[in-house]
């Protein structure tokens, strides 16, 4: 994949990511007014984590599969870094960065494949294989934007505690599309296309 189809991509999938950090915000705006525990954003965010690990493996998979038939090993390399890497850096590493920046009082990144591997690692080799035998990437796209914006929203709300305020919600919703927006993209598009074009030099 060249650098123009890259941007084209990007550009196609901005628009989602433009939706799910809205609905994002909206959740966020919902949970500043009723005051929602810290306790809840913990629970809703190792539920939307795993969620989004075993989408991103479905897609990154199945696009792969359906790009350049590689063997099972191969395969099951390139579903698992494309879901539980770049998941990670979507739902942890991004957020992280905007917690410490914005200087949150229970700021700190999760590692779910060691934190919760019983779990996490489990759902990627599900997605992994059912991708492998059945490759359809059409509907989980838009599920996996929806759904890593809410697992990055809840680790950022997580972070906040009761400091969660109307007025850091700008902010929140600039992380909220950087962590989602070249993350998802990267993992379902370049990611497995990139091993396509490298396959097919060979």
């Amino acid at each position: 994949m060249n650098a123009p189809e890259i941007v084209r991509q990007l550009g196609r999938h901005a628009p989602f990511t433009v939706l799910g950090t809205a609905s994002g915000i909206g959740l966020a705006l919902l949970m500043a007014f009723l005051r929602i525990p810290r306790g809840t954003s913990e629970m809703l965010f190792w539920t939307f984590h795993p969620t989004h690990v075993v989408l991103s493996a479905l897609v990154t998979t199945a696009m792969y599969r359906l790009n350049r038939r590689g063997g099972l090993v191969r395969t099951v390399l390139i579903g698992y870094v494309g879901s539980v890497g770049i998941a990670t850096l979507s739902d942890s590493l991004i957020p992280f960065a905007g917690e410490w920046l914005l200087e949150l009082p229970h700021r700190g990144f999760h590692l779910g494949f060691i934190e919760k591997w019983w779990l996490v690692n489990p759902l990627a080799l599900a997605g992994i294989a059912i991708a492998y035998w059945w490759p359809h990437t059409r509907l989980p796209h838009a599920a996996h934007v929806f759904v890593s914006t809410w697992a990055s929203l809840f680790h950022m709300t997580m972070a906040m505690g009761s400091r969660m305020t109307l007025a850091t919600v700008p902010a929140v919703a600039v992380f909220l599309f950087l962590a989602v927006w070249l993350p998802c993209c990267t993992s379902d598009i370049v990611f497995p296309l990139m091993w396509r074009k490298q396959q097919l030099q060979q």
